[in-house]
């Protein structure tokens, strides 16, 4: 019965934790661009002033 009056708690300050990054992460604009990182990442281009000499 003890064991439970510390994961209870424990459970809710997690997933509090959790709310709190996740909220974070949403108004510092790391979804904004879903698709973008997957299209750059099988692109063919390499990019501008960054390409080392063939």
């Amino acid at each position: 019965m003890t064991a439970l009056a510390w994961l209870i708690p424990c459970a809710l300050a997690l997933g509090l934790l959790g709310l709190i990054a996740f909220l974070w992460a949403l108004r510092s604009g790391q979804f904004e661009d879903l698709e973008g990182a997957g299209w750059r990442a099988i692109q063919d281009e390499e990019p501008d002033g960054d390409a080392p000499p063939r």
